[in-house]
């Protein structure tokens, strides 16, 4: 059933278009992502469903009575509550029933006492207790605390002023808001800011459960591919709709492209054609030719002629390139450990960075990723430990929260003020292969926005000829296509990798090993992050009991290649258990999922006039619901063993 529907809507400011004729039609439970470069509109048209933004033209139609819960990407949540008090206030109908529920259970029990009639109060506490149950009244409070406890707030935090709190902790809190509301339409724009990957996985099954209709902007393409089954792409104006997740939508776009393409191009030949002969037929100067090229010019004026695609986007040009080579040991760190006042954030940290290597460091918010880089790079001394970089390595740096920038200058002043022997013309050269053209060059650094920063950074490292690129969260702020031209020129980079990253798509790419950071120190997992998933996993589920992570111990080193083999086929023989057993529990799962709907339906059949009134149709189908309830206790028996 459509829960919204637009048709041409159109949004302009002053000359500038923004939107033009755009329609679409969505469903309830449609789960969509709103993608586009920055600035093409994503924004404007969430704004436009949500009421915040009048379009100019068009029709937009939402289904009535239905609920709508819109989180923006820059929305603050003001509230003197405290937090678990704001929270509470959102079931407020459930309290106040609660309450009722208390109130008539005690009038039954003093009337008994009196021996006094109870029917009708017994029958309002059984509607009460009915519909309390059914508005998970028993559940609120553990909801509640599920949530809060996801989004990084322990019972500690429950009494805190949300006034107090920091933008991104307002906008976590937001997001639990909406959750617990649970609007029909579920507006998101960026949800996935300020969180780390633990809460991001939380997110992703949320988002998937969510049982109405969700609308997302976000740049994370991991977490597109895991929520959403329908793609609406905002690009010149118009909007495209693709029905699948992120990275097929991105085969068929350039498959569309293509295709665009070459449309356009057999078009224009086939025009160059008709006119070279129409020239031909007039050189000649023959009646019969002049009328045929008479005849073939008007066919060329009916002809529909198809103009040029307009590509997707305007790409920068990244090219890191190392002045000179490192040694073979590039970086290492021994008994690190790190505290802020009374809090450790890690302990006995250790690593060590070889030459080529990609090495991505993850871990939940708040463990000391970006102080690590900063124990580096000795912009801050550790507790205790030692770190030490090799010979010939040249440190890039960049930093996310950009302070590397002065942001009193220029763009051009920014890139002159660190190389100083080029020219004004090579440098606006050089700003305009990152997309810095015109009048763009003197813009301040204090105005630009999170991208055009992102990109300045990583313009000013590029030109810095270092071998050891060290980066915290580098693919922040930038548009997904920057960030695929982006990890292309770090595959491409000759030289060392570092970084701080919760981008799992990038994760996925980018990385030879990954080193997960706790409060006791660091993890190795070699490979990229859906490796370290499944890894953790079977760590989390004792499934590896000889294999270690975490650099080799002398005995470790001691074992023999046959004891090794052996080892290797016992880890192959319980990965192929758990796939095994992960498989066969799915298919458990769907055959209980197909009987309890076969179950329904049966159900609904027999309460059909012309069933229910035929003793042999409701004998027949009473042996059929027999059978499936039977089969279902056998299988949720079997399904409960397995837990």
């Amino acid at each position: 059933m459509t829960i919204i529907s637009a048709k041409n809507i159109g949004k302009s400011y002053g000359i500038d278009t923004i939107l033009s004729q755009i329609s679409f039609n969505i469903n309830e439970k449609d789960k969509i992502g709103l993608v586009g470069l920055n600035g093409a509109g994503k924004t404007t048209l969430l704004n436009i469903i949500g009421g915040a933004i009048v379009p100019d033209e068009g029709n937009l139609n939402i289904s009535p009575g239905a609920k709508m819960g819109y989180l923006r990407q820059n929305g603050n949540f003001e509230s003197e509550n405290t937090i678990y008090a704001e929270f509470l206030s959102f079931f407020s109908h459930i309290i106040e029933m609660e309450a009722r529920l208390k109130t008539v259970m005690d009038t039954i029990s003093e009337k008994a006492s009196k021996g006094e009639n109870t029917d009708r109060l017994m029958e309002e506490y059984s509607r009460l207790s009915d519909d309390f149950s059914a508005l998970n009244g028993y559940g609120y409070k553990s909801e509640i605390k599920g949530i809060l406890t996801a989004l990084g707030f322990g019972e500690a935090d429950y009494d805190k002023k949300i006034s107090s709190l920091s933008g991104g902790e307002k906008t976590r809190l937001s997001l639990g808001a909406l959750l617990l509301q649970k609007p029909d339409i579920l507006l998101l724009d960026e949800p996935t800011n300020h969180l780390d990957i633990d809460t991001l996985r939380w997110l992703e099954l949320q988002i998937k459960a969510y049982p109405g209709t969700v609308i997302l902007i976000s740049h994370d393409r991991y977490f597109l591919d895991r929520t959403v089954t329908k793609i609406f792409e905002v690009q010149n104006h118009q909007l495209t709709e693709y029905t699948c997740n992120y990275t097929d939508y991105v085969v068929r776009k350039r498959e569309n492209e293509a295709a665009a393409m070459k449309a356009y191009e057999a078009n224009r030949r086939e025009i160059e054609k008709q006119e070279e002969m129409i020239r031909r037929f007039k050189q000649h100067g023959t009646e019969k030719l002049a009328n045929r090229a008479k005849s073939r010019e008007k066919m060329l004026e009916h002809m529909e002629k198809i103009d040029r695609p307009e590509l997707s986007f305007d790409r920068m040009k990244l090219h890191f390139k190392a002045g000179i080579s490192s040694g073979n040991d590039v970086a290492s760190g021994s008994g690190l450990s790190m505290s802020f006042k009374d809090r450790t954030l890690f302990s006995n940290a250790e690593f060590d960075i070889k030459k080529d290597e990609r090495v991505c460091i993850i871990g939940p918010n708040g463990t000391g990723k970006t102080t690590l880089l900063k124990i580096l790079l000795d912009r801050i001394s550790p507790d205790t430990g030692t770190v030490k970089l090799g010979q010939n390595v040249v440190v890039g740096y960049y930093d996310q929260e950009q302070q590397l920038l002065n942001p009193a200058n220029t763009v051009l002043e920014e890139l002159h003020s660190c190389y100083r022997l080029y020219t004004q013309k090579e440098l606006r050269n050089i700003l305009g292969s990152f997309l810095f053209r015109g009048d763009d060059v003197f813009k301040q650094v204090s105005s630009l926005s999170g991208g055009e920063k992102a990109r300045l950074s990583l313009l000013k490292i590029m030109m810095t000829g270092a071998n050891f690129l060290v980066m915290d969260e580098p693919t922040n702020h930038l548009d997904i296509p920057s960030k695929e031209v982006f990890e292309s020129a770090l595959m491409d980079f000759p030289g060392t990798l570092l970084m701080v990253s919760h981008d799992r798509y990038f994760l996925n790419k980018i990385p030879t090993r990954i080193l997960e950071l706790e409060a006791s120190g660091l993890t190795e997992y070699l490979g990229q992050y859906d490796y370290y998933l499944e890894k953790k996993a079977l760590l989390n589920s004792g499934n590896e009991e000889n294999v270690k992570d975490k650099s080799a111990s002398d005995t470790d080193k001691a074992i023999t290649k046959t004891r090794q083999k052996e080892l290797m086929k016992k880890k192959k023989e319980q990965e192929r258990a758990e796939k095994k057993r992960v498989s066969d529990r799915k298919k458990l799962e769907d055959r209980i999922a197909e009987l309890e709907n076969r179950k329904n339906e049966l159900h609904e059949y027999m309460c059909l006039p012309e069933v229910f009134s035929d003793p042999d149709k409701m004998r027949d189908t009473d042996v059929l619901l027999k059978n499936t309830e039977s089969e279902l206790e056998e299988l949720y028996e079997k399904w409960m063993e397995e837990e």
